[in-house]
Order: structure tokens, then sequence, then C-alpha cells
């Protein structure tokens, strides 16, 4: 059964699975261990993770045998017309059975993103799976603008 703060269900429950917004239920440690190795966030400290998830809207898969947090959508939101998605990842060895799916279903279902005016996300390698939720490359209309710094975790000082 999928869960969020709501209560509200994403519909089309992975067997064995659960999403929880619960952030009591976030494993912290094991979300560093993924997020110090993946190609948006190499090095990025453990207090930073921490300050992220307590001050974000956390989507959590987690394996309903173990209990076990398997992965993670975080979304950056005012709750009411803006909504940045992040930090999302399912484990490798948890890979392959639509959890991604499930994840965007139970995300794009709760209050946060259904009134959001802007939702955006960025992403090197799964347009396929975003582009099933809407999301879309903006137009080349100016408007956007943003600050990027790769590589800040891992530098010096």
């Amino acid at each position: 059964m999928s869960s969020t703060e709501n209560g509200a269900s994403a519909g089309a429950d992975v067997a064995g699975y659960e999403i929880s917004t619960d952030q009591a239920r976030l494993d912290i440690p094991a979300m560093f261990a993924y997020l110090t190795r993946s190609y948006w966030s190499p090095g990025i400290p453990l207090a930073t993770v921490e300050r992220a998830a307590r001050n974000s809207l956390c989507f959590g898969l987690y394996e309903q045998a173990t209990g076990q947090q398997v992965g993670l959508t975080r979304v950056v939101t005012d709750h009411a017309t803006f909504a940045y998605l992040c930090d999302v990842y399912v484990l490798e060895e948890h890979r392959g059975l639509g959890l991604g799916k499930f994840m965007m279903r139970a995300v794009m279902a709760h209050p946060a993103l259904t009134g959001a005016r802007r939702a955006m996300l960025g992403t090197r390698d799964a347009h396929g799976l975003y582009a099933q939720y809407g999301f879309r490359a903006p137009p080349d209309d100016r408007v956007l603008m943003q600050i990027l710094r790769p590589g800040i975790y891992t530098r010096p000082g």
C-alpha cells in the first residue's frame, strides 16, 4: 500500500514496497551513501543531506519486508505554486520493478504538485520517465535562469 502524509493512494502499488512522506522514517545515512556517489552530488556532506531532507517534502521508498529505504524523491516546494524534484533514485538492486513510476505517481498525486503552477527537475538520463508525467524541456524563452556550481561538494575549503 502506498501512503502519503494525507493518506492518498498513488494507485497501482508495487507489491512489497511502500512510499511514505513521514520524515521520521527517512534513513539519512542511506540517503547520504547513495547521494555521495550519484552523478549530481558527488561528495555531498552528510550535514547537507540532513538539512536538505529536513527542509523538503521527501517521498521515501521502502521495502516492506525489511523496512529498508530503497529509494527517494525529494521535492523542494512552497506547497502552493512551485515544486522542484531532485535526488530521485532507486537503489540498483531494486530497479526494473516499476518503482520509479511508482514513486512518480505518488509524487505527482501529492497536493504540493497538483496545485503548483510550475514543477521542474533536472536529469541526465531519465527524460523518458519524466515525460510520462508531463515534464518537457523548457522553451528557449529566456525566462529561466540558473546558477550551477558543479563540484561544489568536492572542492577543498
